[in-house]
């Protein structure tokens, strides 16, 4: 999509939630299928959106996105030389990111669609459990804190089999001291408040403020 693009379907989403939720903003966003663009970070940034749900760059903690990041494309046409640059990291932000996780989705494994090469659906919940309850685990054993956002879909985790999946892995996980089952704000207000942004990172907008602009 072309920025301009962009911006019309988060200006029109993040107006329609607003009047959804009683003139309360949106605080956080989730890229379908984890797809963003480069723009994102800060298009979310100027409509004081303070967290996403969309990268993956750790497994079990919050971290602030920076947007700008820069790298030379391989291109095998040319020499090595050419495209052996060194990354570059762009600029840090407020942005709070609530990482996603490809193994703790439900639907890669467990929908059947058509003509989706990767697509699979008969996979067992038991195997999917067990992925779950094995990251689950390894984070609580090495880590003093972790989040542990699962993503799950109603036409997925609303089957039989997948509800007793959940069931039995909320069970698993309540046995274990100091767990708390909190909301995606809550998270971020957590790290918030132990993580101060980089100095100079450029902030959420105040929340609400673009709604007093023309659209």
């Amino acid at each position: 999509m072309t920025l301009e693009q962009q911006r019309d379907i988060l200006d029109h989403t993040y107006r329609m939630l607003t009047d959804f939720c009683h003139g309360k903003p949106p605080r956080g966003t989730v890229a379908p299928w984890w797809e963003v663009s480069k723009e994102a970070t800060e298009l979310l940034l100027q409509y004081g959106i303070e967290y996403d749900h969309s990268m993956n760059h750790h497994d079990c903690q919050a971290y602030y996105l920076r947007t700008g990041d820069d790298w030379t494309k391989i291109d095998y046409n040319k020499k090595a030389a050419k495209w052996m640059k060194p990354f570059k990291r762009g600029q840090e932000t407020g942005l709070v990111e609530i990482p996603a996780n490809w193994y703790l989705d439900d639907l890669p494994p467990m929908m059947f669609m058509k003509a989706v090469p990767n697509s699979h659906g008969w996979v067992s919940s038991r195997d999917v459990e067990d992925l779950w309850r094995d990251h689950f685990d390894y984070f609580y054993r090495e880590y003093d804190e972790f989040i542990f956002p699962m993503t799950i879909h109603p036409d997925v985790s609303g089957r039989p089999h997948v509800l007793f999946m959940h069931e039995r892995l909320i069970e698993h996980i309540n046995k274990h001291e100091g767990v708390e089952w909190v909301t995606m704000a809550e998270m971020v207000d957590n790290f918030k408040s132990k993580n101060k942004p980089a100095a100079g990172a450029m902030m959420p907008a105040p929340p609400g403020e673009i709604l007093q602009k023309e659209k």
